[in-house]
This record gives C-alpha cells, sequence and structure tokens, in this order.
C-alpha cells in the first residue's frame, strides 16, 4: 500500500505556503524536505517525480508554484500522479488566482480539503464534487430559522393590515351614521381627537401599501390570508417589536401546508452564551429494496463560536461514546496529542487564542458501513400487483432508540396521470403531491415510543414506479455520541459558561 507523507503547495524556492502532513513529522523536518526539493529537479529533462534516498517527492508546476507530494518510495506511482491530478484540481475551487498571498488567504480551506482527499496516509475514494459537498457544511438550521423568522414577520404585517382596515371600515360607518367616530385611549384627550388620529395612521400604512404591487407566489392549494406588505414602513417594525415585547406568539391558523411546516421546526437556540459549540452530523444513506445497506457515510464537526475574547484560552471536554468506529480528526492548530490522551481540545500553542467572533470548526468526524444494525431508520416498501393496479405496504421501524427524529418525511413516487391514491391505513399523516407526482407521509416524531408505523394504500401502476423511497428529518440529538460536557480556561483550569446547539439531518437517504 502506498503511504503518502504530506502534500504541500510551495515556491519555486521551495519555501512552504500550505503544507498538510498525513503522518507524524515535525515541522522543521517537512521544510527541510521541501527546501530540498527545488535542488534535486534536474532542469534538462521533463519529470513528474524526484527521489532521495528515503522519499519520493511527485509535483506538478502550477505557474510560479509546485503542487508537490511527498510519498514512500514503495508507492504506486500511477496512484500518486492520479492523487496528485485531483489535489491539483481543488486548489482552484477555493483560489482565484495561483499566487502566493491568495494560497495563504484561502489556506484552511485547502487543508480541510486535503483532508478530505487523505485520511492516514492513504487516498480517500472521493471524486472532486463529494470533496466540495463535504467542506461547505451547509447550515440546515441558520435556513430554517429564517424561514421562520420571515414567516412570523409577514403574518404580523398581515394582522397589522387587517387591524388598518377593520378600524377605517368603522371610522367610515360611524361617518355614515353622523356619529363621533369612535376614540382610541392614548391618542387624544376627545373621541374626535383619537378618531382623526387613528385615521390618519390607518391612512398611512395602507397608503404606503400601494406603490409596489408584487405578484402572488405560487403557494400550496387552501386558503391563506399571508398578504406581503409593498414596504416596510415604521409602523410595521413598531407593531412587530410590540407584539414580541407582549409576548405574543405570532403564527396565522389559516397559512398553507408547507409554511406550517417550516414553522414546526425548532428555531436555534437564541440565548447564546459567550462560548457556543454547534454538533452538526449530515448522513447519506443508500439501501436496496429486497434489503441490504448499500451505503451509509455520516460526517460530523463540532463548531466553536467564542463572542468575548476573555474566553479565548480555553479547552473543550469531550465525550466520545461512540462505539460504531467512527473516525476522528482534529484542526491542525489543535494538539493532537492532548486530545488523544486526555479528550481534551485545546490549541497546540497554549498562549494563543481562538478565533473571536467566527465559527471555527475544532473536531470533525467521519463513518462509513454496509453494517445493516446502523441504519437509524429502516424503511419496508411492498408493492404487489392486483386487479386494478398495485397495493402497497410501507413501513418504518426506529433502530436507534436514543434518537428521536422530527418533522420526518417519507416520499414515494407515483405513476403520473392515474390520479390521486386510495388510502387504507396510515400512521400519521399524508399528502398527495399531484404536480410532482409524490405521495408523501408525514410524522411529526418518531422516538422510542413511537418506533414503527405503517402506510397502506392503492393506485394504478406497476412496482418499480414506487422506488426510489426518500426520507427527510432532523433531529436534536446527534448519531455518534460525542459531546462537549466541559468548557475550562487554559490558566487556573476553572469552568467556563458554555451552551450547545446540536443538529442531526439528512443530506441524501434513498430506497433505491
Amino acid at each position: 500500500m502506498c503511504v503518502l507523507l504530506a502534500a504541500a503547495v510551495c515556491t519555486k524556492a521551495g519555501k512552504a505556503i500550505v503544507s498538510r502532513q498525513f503522518v507524524e513529522m515535525t515541522r522543521t523536518r517537512i521544510e527541510g524536505l521541501l527546501a530540498a526539493f527545488p535542488k534535486l529537479m534536474n532542469t534538462g529533462k521533463q519529470h513528474t517525480f524526484v527521489e532521495t534516498e528515503s522519499v519520493r517527492y511527485v509535483y506538478q508546476p502550477m505557474e510560479k508554484l509546485y503542487m508537490v507530494l511527498i510519498t514512500t518510495k514503495n508507492s504506486n506511482i500511477l496512484e500518486d500522479l492520479e492523487t496528485l491530478r485531483l489535489f491539483s484540481r481543488v486548489i482552484p475551487e477555493y483560489c482565484r488566482a495561483l499566487e502566493e498571498n491568495e494560497i495563504s488567504e484561502h489556506c484552511f480551506d485547502l487543508i480541510f480539503a486535503f483532508d478530505e482527499i487523505v485520511a492516514l496516509g492513504y487516498r480517500e475514494n472521493v471524486n472532486l464534487a463529494q470533496i466540495r459537498t463535504f467542506t461547505e457544511m451547509d447550515s440546515h438550521e441558520e435556513k430554517v430559522f429564517r424561514a421562520v423568522r420571515e414567516t412570523q414577520e409577514r403574518e404580523a404585517k398581515a394582522e397589522m393590515r387587517r387591524k388598518a382596515k377593520e378600524l377605517q371600515q368603522a371610522r367610515r360607518d360611524a361617518e355614515r351614521q353622523g356619529k363621533k367616530a369612535p376614540g382610541f385611549g392614548g391618542f387624544g384627550s376627545s373621541a374626535v381627537s383619537g378618531g382623526s388620529t387613528a385615521a390618519m395612521i390607518t391612512e398611512t400604512i395602507i397608503e404606503t401599501d400601494k406603490p409596489k404591487v408584487a405578484p402572488a407566489p405560487a403557494r400550496p392549494s387552501g386558503p391563506s390570508k399571508a398578504l406581503k406588505l409593498g414596504a416596510k414602513g415604521k409602523e410595521v417594525d413598531n407593531f412587530v417589536d410590540k407584539l414580541k415585547s407582549e409576548g405574543e406568539t405570532i403564527m396565522s391558523s389559516n397559512m398553507g401546508k408547507r409554511t406550517s411546516e417550516a414553522t414546526k421546526v425548532h428555531a436555534p437556540p437564541i440565548n447564546m452564551e459567550s462560548v457556543h459549540m454547534k454538533i452538526e452530523e449530515k448522513i447519506t444513506l443508500t439501501c436496496g429494496r429486497d434489503g441490504g445497506l448499500q451505503n451509509m457515510e455520516l460526517h460530523g464537526m463540532i463548531m466553536l463560536r467564542i463572542s468575548d475574547d476573555k474566553f479565548g484560552r480555553i479547552r473543550l471536554h469531550v465525550e466520545n461514546e461512540d462505539k460504531k468506529g467512527v473516525q476522528l480528526q482534529t484542526h491542525p492548530n489543535v494538539d493532537k496529542k492532548l486530545f488523544t490522551s486526555e479528550s481534551l481540545i485545546g490549541l497546540k500553542n497554549p498562549e494563543k487564542s481562538f478565533p473571536v467572533n467566527s465559527d471555527v470548526g475544532v473536531l470533525k468526524w467521519r463513518l462509513q458501513t454496509t453494517e445493516e444494525s446502523f441504519i437509524p431508520l429502516t424503511i419496508n416498501c411492498w408493492p404487489s400487483e392486483s386487479g386494478n393496479g398495485c397495493d402497497v405496504n410501507i413501513e418504518y421501524e426506529l433502530q436507534e432508540d436514543n434518537l428521536e427524529l422530527n418533522d420526518v418525511v417519507i416520499t414515494i413516487p407515483l405513476p403520473s396521470g392515474v390520479g390521486a391514491p386510495v388510502i387504507g391505513e396510515i400512521d400519521g399523516e399524508y399528502r398527495h403531491d399531484s404536480r410532482r407526482n409524490t405521495l408523501e407521509w408525514c410524522l411529526p416524531v418518531i422516538d422510542a415510543k413511537n418506533k414503527s408505523g405503517s402506510l397502506e394504500f392503492s393506485i394504478a401502476g406497476q412496482p418499480n414506479d414506487f422506488f426510489p423511497v426518500q426520507v427527510s428529518f432532523i433531529s436534536k440529538k446527534n448519531y455518534c455520541n460525542i459531546q462537549v460536557t466541559k468548557v475550562t480556561q487554559v490558566d487556573g483550569n476553572s469552568p467556563v459558561r458554555f451552551s450547545t446547539e446540536t443538529t442531526f439531518l439528512v443530506d441524501k437517504y434513498e430506497i433505491l
């Protein structure tokens, strides 16, 4: 087997710009190897590698720089060249220009990408698209939080507009009957002054709405009162703030189904401490329709955010109760020996501080398996042909009792042009999307008390029409039992208050 010792981007003089070592190696050693590299090259011949008594350099020129892999001499040169090509393709993904300052600016992005290509000195079976997906680590929680916030603001504006129209209508009715307009407390000393002030406010609100008329976006079927105001007036912000200060929950029961689903997902905690950690896991799983796990891959990361510089020099106490064989990897600036011996995450140089007001990935882990007992939620889909089409039985079972899955949606494709399915028995609710030709089986919670359920329906079609089945969910408990139990100061070992936000979500979950 070939062993890759290090991957580096260096200048033509041998100065290292960014280097990632995949085996234990001192800084002096890697700098010495890279400094010797330019002297070994024979300018009269065109080669892609040079050798010394102990190592082999496999390299590729990139304008004024070199992409260099340092391997053992018994490594497979063909595999090394293929790995080198992948490294060379990764760099332009993160750097707009192949220049020293640009490489330095994106050094951590490159190191994380390098770690996806090679683990413990051996090449991983990944392509460029997978590397991009693994390193992006999109925050699903942030998207959900923004969706909930926009929904609440939209509903508050709609309610405000309705109240304003009611006030205006009441004033007009009073004028028609020759009565005084009703007074409003706090706006004036008399009913007339109160009425005129209220009229002025309602007219201002309605007039600000007229200049901008946006076309209504496509919505699911069903009535909706969530009208969109064209402009954000000062009255809108005051009204929303007033409702929040009074502790009102801004929510409408007449919203479309899609919007109400967004409000079900819990928003991230607002009361963040000065030391806050996000523990996020994403799962990619593919199963066969006849049973058998084809592939399951899980990626997790602990992101640290410090908002007060007095807590910059800290250590995280990690408790790892995982028994599934997860592979852990610390950030290059984290003391690996300290983590291995004492499960503490701290910087190699204890005198330095963690960055303030930025999310820093300090620990990540990866689990890849084909062991069926590791599947968190099994899905069994049985389509059976009948005289009128197909009878489909589908059931789920939670295998990890410690998990609690929220907002579970199991999506079954349907044949086109055959109408809606006839539902027999169902645990939970369902939604038929005629435009996308899918049946969505919706379950608010799956946990140890509600670990199994089934759905039966009939529809015209063939058994192959009902695959692939797709699953989505979100959980506040992570799959791999890795938690931060304590945070302490480097000096004095005194405890520090911290908050944690845990998310386990689906990247892809399919039954083919």
